[in-house]
């Protein structure tokens, strides 16, 4: 049925006005406590199978909702509901900014993918602490992801993440730090390791003086060299970070006709996502905590990430393409998967095929 609405229906509508219809639909679902409980203890996972201990968080199931999908911290309990193990929201800014101008986001159906130059378009951290501090009427555990505003200068970003790792961090189960999205003008020179240490060193600070130390990742591109991965791992072990995430969106468009600019996501990045996984894990092996993201669409993929030696998996725009039950459906899927295959506990399943 969905897939019918899609095709007949929303895609002959612009993506982004869709996708703010369906954020704001989403967000009454978080103020409609009666729905929205009965809509998680069917929907989200329980199974005790799917449970994961990462960083010192227990998560419900390993698959969570990427962000940039809420931009905001709006609607965390609704996508929680629908059976994300994990909502990360962002990319969230200390200054509120409009991002880029409009059109900005494109679907490319035939490719399974999205092409999106939205420029960290967000109301800023102030207003994002605001909605986490909010009492939650279903668990949920949120990573708040953080960029650099657009009109700050590369040499002041560091205290730019130090100003929203502050509003944030005490609110979060985890903070990434985001260095490897594309449409921010230079922001991706920030993952040189030259530049990103002291930037990692002043915000790790902050994450580690919360009340309860909010573990700290780092989100790259798969746009890096190989020893350029090698050297951010390299990095993050000698920091103490609790983990990396891999990958953002890529600027390089093998296999799609598109020219529109921006980083695309989907179904051509699913290959390289899992090269610079592995790579990662042959280089930490369980030393840091792994997140793959980056073309994901079912549970073969959520399987082969996590047989790779990830922890977690996430995903978001194979969701534009499946609907709202596509999380709930992988988790169904893979605890009958990990039952077949022997496994009560993803500790069994994680890395196998990395060991």
């Amino acid at each position: 049925m969905y897939r019918f609405v899609f095709t007949q229906i929303l895609s002959r509508f612009d993506a982004e006005d869709v996708h703010h219809l369906t954020v704001r639909g989403l967000r009454l679902l978080s103020v409609a406590p009666v729905v929205r409980k009965l809509v998680h203890r069917r929907l989200a996972p329980r199974d005790p199978v799917l449970r994961v201990q990462a960083f010192g968080v227990h998560f419900p199931g390993p698959f969570g909702l990427a962000a940039g999908f809420d931009k905001d911290a709006g609607c965390v309990e609704a996508m929680s509901a629908l059976g994300f193990g994990h909502v990360e929201v962002g990319t969230i800014t200390a200054h509120a900014q409009p991002g880029n101008a409009r059109p900005r986001l494109f679907r490319l159906p035939a490719n399974r993918a999205v092409i999106n130059r939205m420029g960290f378009n967000n109301a800023g951290a102030a207003a994002a602490a605001g909605k986490l501090r909010r009492t939650r009427g279903v668990p949920a555990i949120v990573g708040v992801n953080i960029g650099k505003t657009k009109v700050v200068p590369e040499s002041e970003a560091a205290a730019d993440y130090v100003a929203s790792a502050r509003e944030l961090a005490p609110l979060a189960d985890y903070l990434v730090v985001n260095v490897s999205s594309p449409n921010t003008p230079g922001l991706r020179n920030l993952q040189a390791v030259e530049l990103l240490r002291p930037l990692l060193q002043a915000v790790k600070e902050v994450a580690d003086g919360t009340p309860k130390r909010t573990p700290l990742l780092v989100k790259i591109a798969p746009d890096l060299a190989d020893e350029d991965v090698d050297a951010v791992a390299d990095l993050a072990l000698e920091l103490g970070l609790d983990g990396i995430i891999a990958t953002n969106t890529t600027i390089g468009r093998e296999g799609v006709a598109s020219t529109e600019t921006g980083g695309l996501s989907g179904r051509p990045v699913k290959a390289r996502s899992l090269e610079v996984l592995r790579r990662l894990r042959a280089r930490v092996g369980d030393r840091l905590t792994l997140v793959s993201v980056g073309g994901v669409e079912d549970v073969d993929d959520v399987w082969e990430r996590l047989l790779a030696g990830a922890t977690l998996v996430q995903g978001y725009t194979a969701l534009i393409y499946e609907g709202p039950l596509w999380a709930h459906r992988i988790h169904r899927r893979l605890a009958r998967r990990m039952r077949r295959h022997g496994a009560t506990d993803l500790r069994q399943i994680i890395g196998r095929t990395a060991s």
